[in-house]
């Protein structure tokens, strides 16, 4: 009886069946990029809607939503975002990111919501820079990969919710 038991272990292991996804991989890879475009060490910027990043982090339909925003390019050095901003920190100003924190909650009907927090503002003597930022972003699995579907800040002032992929809609639609 162990026998039988450790060799249906064996195969469960082997075929991946049991095996749970990473989901905060492609959050962090993200993450460790927006940290490094804020910190004060004159690195390169990098791009987190690059192709390369495109094709391995994204979904499939996050991606037709970018790829038909960058048509309508925001006003930046090279001409291809359709953001004039970081997404990531929502805004255009940050420090270097302090107290940064991931968790992934349960999946729900498919989707994983993992939950960032960072200081964004540390490094000011503004009211705000001692306030936490959260972005959430909702992480599914396609072809046996963990990608990030869509990128949700929570806007402070209003208390509400943006949703990337509905911005980068509207920013396909003109507007």
């Amino acid at each position: 009886m162990k026998t039988i038991a450790v060799v249906i272990a064996s195969l469960i292991a082997f075929s991946g069946i049991g095996h749970a996804a990473d989901f905060i991989a492609p959050v962090k890879e993200i993450m460790v990029a927006t940290k490094s475009n804020w910190a004060d060490n004159n690195s390169d910027w990098t791009d987190i809607f690059d192709a390369s990043q495109l094709d391995r982090l994204y979904s499939h339909d996050f991606v037709a939503k970018y790829q038909a925003a960058a048509q309508f390019p925001a006003v930046d050095d090279d001409g291809i975002s359709p953001f004039d901003y970081d997404v990531i920190v929502n805004g255009q100003d940050a420090c270097p990111l302090e107290d940064l924190t991931m968790a992934a909650a349960p999946a729900v009907n498919g989707t994983t919501e993992v939950t960032v927090r960072f200081r964004k503002s540390a490094c000011t003597d503004a009211p705000d820079a001692k306030d936490t930022t959260t972005v959430r972003f909702e992480v599914i699995e396609e072809a046996g990969q963990p990608v990030i579907d869509d990128i949700v800040t929570e806007n402070i002032e209003t208390q509400a919710r943006d949703s990337l992929k509905a911005t980068m809609a509207l920013i396909a639609k003109g507007q």
